[in-house]
Parts: structure tokens; sequence; C-alpha cells
């Protein structure tokens, strides 16, 4: 577990954190995971990224994109875009993310249950995009946008890939 300990997060819920898991043989980058996330009321959402190297920014990254869920009235879910309000890591243009499904993982991951089926947590991958990308999902759609990462062969893992747009 890791935590980002400035800012208004750092204090303000208890029970948030983030996990962070190193590479193995079968993922060969980073995953940074959102945990507490949610609150009981909204449901539970919780939030995973990935990364060629271990970043510490990412932790930041989802702190605050996890403050804005818990202490915002239009609560994040799929297929919404986030503002980072920076470049998701040094150098990038991915100043966005797009929560998406976790194609890597598929509906064991997306519906995780809790024991004996008292709750089911929804795991969505927040994918870093570029400004432009942001814009065509706005515009034609998120099922366009996917269709153009997936024709261009988008690198996920790559800060400084181009758009795709």
């Amino acid at each position: 577990m890791v935590s980002f300990d400035e800012g208004p997060m750092f204090g303000a819920f208890k029970d948030f954190t983030i996990l962070e898991f190193s590479p193995t043989l079968g993922r060969k980058f980073w995953t940074y995971v959102t945990a507490g996330m949610s609150d009981k009321k909204d449901g539970k959402l919780e939030l995973h990224i990935f990364s060629l190297e271990r970043d510490k920014s990412i932790v930041e990254l989802l702190t605050a994109v996890a403050y804005y869920h818990l202490t915002s009235d239009d609560k994040l879910n799929l297929w919404h875009t986030v503002n980072f309000g920076r470049p998701w890591q040094k150098g990038s243009d991915c100043q966005f993310g797009l929560i998406s499904l976790p194609y890597f993982d598929g509906p064991i991951l997306e519906n995780f249950e809790i024991t004996n089926n008292i709750s089911v947590i929804k795991f969505y991958w927040l994918i870093p995009i570029t400004t432009q990308e942001r814009e065509y999902k706005i515009k034609y759609g998120v099922e366009a946008l996917e269709e153009r990462l997936e024709k261009n062969n988008f690198n996920y893992l790559n800060p400084l890939r181009k758009s795709v747009i």
C-alpha cells in the first residue's frame, strides 16, 4: 500500500489507500489500484491504471481522482473522462483519463464479488488519453474513440505516445 500524504485527501478518508503491484511474469508493468474510493451509499467503484515504471506521481493522480469522486455531487462512472490537471506522467500529452472496462481481466474483475455475494465492487481501467482523444469521444462517442485506439494499436503504457486523432 502507498499513499499520498499531502493535500485535502490526507486524513480526510481513513479507509482510502492506493495499492501498488510490481511487475510479474504475466504483467510486465506496474499496476496502481484505488482502495476505498467509493462510499457505501454510492456503490463500490475502484479504478486501476498501469505504468512501465514505478511512479509516485500516479499515486497522487489516483488520490486526486478519488477525492473528486468522494466529494463531488457528480460521481464518476464507466465511460466518463477525468481531467488530470497535469500530464499523466512526465512529458506525456495524456492529461485526461477514460474510465473503461478492464479489458485485460474481463467481467471477473469488473464485477468483483466480496465474500458470499454480499457486495460487488466495480473495477474499471483508467486509460490515459490526450485532449484530442477526449474531444473526439465527446463528439463521436466512446465506441468511436475505442475503435480509433484499437485501429492505431495505441500503446497504453507509453506516456510519450502521440494522439490517435
